[in-house]
């Protein structure tokens, strides 16, 4: 007579709180049903010839194994020389620039190296997909600051609020992921003044950084007054340079924050693609034209789509950065969001990505869904004339 044995669960308590990635799922969909894929934020279009070109003679250069932990010293120094060029921010290439794997393992590693379980750790809503799962995996707890539509803007009470003794951190996307805000030089020197009065750090994620429309500023947290020491910048090549799949990104911190960035850096990945590197060398030194021209370029696509959202009659006004569209579904009486992107993936023959993704409570963002526009103007075109099958409920 055999006894049953109960099994045994293998899913850790911390994976069990958050689901996959719902941008990247969106993706799948939209290979599965042949549509027009608005949901996942990287370009239909090439990346710069010469960077391509750099890449190959890298490889061809025969650097193939692996770079310095932490970064190759002659990107490192290409990513110093930027910063001072652009920002006047001088930086120490040896002790204050870590290269890690992309924008994304920047992030986790800065927040497993800075933080301990039971501390908090502030995130303005909605956020970037990826900065809750990261929280929870630090064992984090996450205090959500609500950014208000249409215009994003957020209460300078609840953010002051959100601020206590448990605060280890507050990340600041900007230009921001999902909606498209810039935040002011005003708003910017009010976070840095909590997180001196909080003794609190201030996590920077800016890969948008020059993709900025209607005048608006980028402002450098780390060049404010008393911010130098407190603030961890996180960037990548990504969306600068149209190459998301290389997962080349950066940290700048102080010595002893990157200290420990580093090492944990070094356990997560190792280190970033070496002959990938070796290209951002090249890519860092372009002339001030490429960088400026960034702006022009996403403008034109913009302009596009929110004109074309709108005629379909989505709610949304033009974002001030980065490349996303945040909209309101209301008008086509849709159950709920994923409902809705489901539906537009199947029926519509366009992927977007559900609201509820980038809030904490999934309700919060049951009539929003995203667009990204980073795409030729001929896929914003069939996009375009896919989403005037439309009906408003």
């Amino acid at each position: 007579m055999s006894t049953a044995v109960a099994a045994r669960s293998f899913t850790s308590d911390r994976a069990a709180l958050f689901t996959e990635s719902v941008i990247r799922e969106m993706t799948r969909l939209a290979l599965r049903h042949n549509a027009v894929n608005l949901s996942q934020g990287f370009p239909d279009f090439p990346s710069p010839v010469d960077l391509k070109q750099a890449a190959m003679a890298a490889i061809d250069a025969d650097y193939n194994q692996y770079a310095i932990t932490w970064g190759a010293k002659p990107f490192r120094d290409a990513i110093v020389s930027r910063y001072k060029r652009h920002y006047g921010l001088e930086l120490d290439p040896e002790r204050e620039v870590t290269v890690t794997c992309g924008a994304t393992e920047g992030m986790v590693a800065s927040l497993l190296a800075t933080t301990n379980p039971g501390d908090e750790i502030i995130v303005f809503e909605p956020f970037y997909e990826n900065y809750h799962p990261d929280g929870i995996i630090c064992g984090a707890t996450s205090q959500m600051v609500k950014l208000r539509a249409p215009d994003w803007t957020f209460d300078r009470e609840e953010l002051r609020r959100a601020f206590s003794s448990k605060t280890k951190a507050i990340i600041i996307n900007t230009p921001n992921n999902p909606t498209g805000k810039v935040f002011t030089r005003d708003e910017m020197t009010f976070i840095a003044a909590l997180c001196q009065e909080f003794d609190v750090l201030a996590i920077t994620d800016e890969i948008y950084e020059y993709i900025i429309y209607d005048g608006e500023e980028h402002v450098l947290m780390a060049n404010l007054p008393g911010m130098r020491e407190r603030t961890i910048t996180i960037n990548s090549m990504s969306k600068t340079f149209s190459v998301t799949g290389w997962r080349v990104g950066w940290v700048i911190a102080p010595p002893a924050i990157s200290d420990n960035i580093r090492k944990v850096h070094d356990f997560l990945t190792v280190g970033a693609a070496a002959p990938l590197q070796q290209a951002g060398v090249m890519a860092l030194s372009l002339s001030d034209a490429y960088f400026e021209g960034l702006s022009a370029e996403y403008d034109a696509r913009r302009h596009y789509a929110v004109n074309m959202l709108q005629k379909a009659g989505f709610g949304c006004k033009a974002p001030k950065g980065a490349y996303y569209i945040m909209t309101d579904i209301s008008a086509f009486g849709a159950k709920n969001d994923v409902e809705f992107s489901r539906f537009l993936v199947t029926d519509i023959g366009v992927a977007s990505v559900p609201g509820s993704s980038f809030y904490q409570n999934a309700a919060d963002g049951a009539k929003q869904v995203r667009f990204c526009y980073c795409k030729t103007f001929e896929t914003l075109a069939a996009a375009n004339e896919r989403l005037l099958k439309l009906t408003r409920g």
